[in-house]
């Protein structure tokens, strides 16, 4: 029989609706950690699977726990850049099914050593919809979203999709012409920022990250942007005074910390 997890996961507030269920393998204080969530291709070009190991290697080195699906190519190489006790794996299926099949030595040592996740009965085997609440979960529990490659219309940009609605910031690489049509056509709407120099970013990304971990628990729950009715409920004696000092700040029915 599957462990549920025995407590709520606040970052997953941010979704649209909370997990019926959730089952576990692993280590559950990697939750309590910072985290950052990075997704993309599966076919990267060598470009892009040297930068997500170097990028996801150094932000684990910095204290950051990697959150990614296990899938093939960038989820992959994000957690073996990571190391395996330093990564969460969201799976598509059932918490007892290796999924991709070709990934089935990864899952099994961050089974081990780090966390993986699913929102699916066991013996639930992967389905088309099944990736879409994978992609959401995975957003959710990172502070922020980084892209390292994608084109338009893949899963991974339904993952920016979610990313938008949580007010999350997105990262994205820099590419050539003719590469990563999607995260390309983010930098020109400047709806995400490109990561220009790895040390730079991991040091902001990190620094934010040891910031949160020494919120307390109403800072913890605002920044995955809850409604206000859903901050009222939770801590009516905090929000008035946070917002009244500039703490936080509503914007569009959400609460941010300012």
């Amino acid at each position: 029989m599957a462990d549920e997890i025995p407590f709520p996961i606040a970052e997953l507030s941010s979704m649209r609706h909370y997990p019926d269920k959730l089952t576990y393998c692993g280590n559950l204080e990697l939750l309590r950690r910072p985290k950052i969530s990075i997704v993309g291709t599966r076919r990267p070009n060598p470009y892009t699977r040297a930068i997500t190991f170097e990028l996801s290697k150094k932000l684990a080195l910095s204290g950051m726990i990697i959150v990614s699906g296990a899938a093939a190519g960038v989820d992959r190489i994000a957690h073996e850049g990571a190391g395996a006790e330093n990564t969460i794996a969201v799976l598509p299926c059932g918490i007892d099914v290796r999924y991709p099949a070709g990934n089935c030595e990864l899952i099994e040592a961050i089974e081990q050593r780090g966390l993986t996740l699913s929102p699916f009965e066991p013996g639930f085997a992967a389905r088309e919809w099944s990736f879409v609440v994978r992609n959401e979960i995975v957003v959710a529990l990172g502070e922020f979203l980084i892209v390292t490659e994608a084109d338009i219309g893949s899963g991974s940009m339904r993952s920016v999709e979610y990313a938008q609605q949580m007010g999350k910031q997105i990262y994205v690489l820099p590419h050539r012409l003719r590469e990563s049509a999607a995260t390309r056509l983010l930098l020109s709407e400047g709806k995400a920022i490109a990561i220009d120099d790895i040390d730079s970013f991991v040091a902001h990304v990190s620094q934010k990250g040891r910031h949160k971990a020494e919120d307390t628990p109403f800072l913890a729950f605002c920044r995955n942007h809850p409604t206000y009715d859903e901050v009222v409920v939770k801590f009516p004696g905090e929000i008035f005074e946070a917002e009244l000092s500039g703490l936080i700040e509503v914007r569009n029915g959400r609460v941010y910390v300012g």
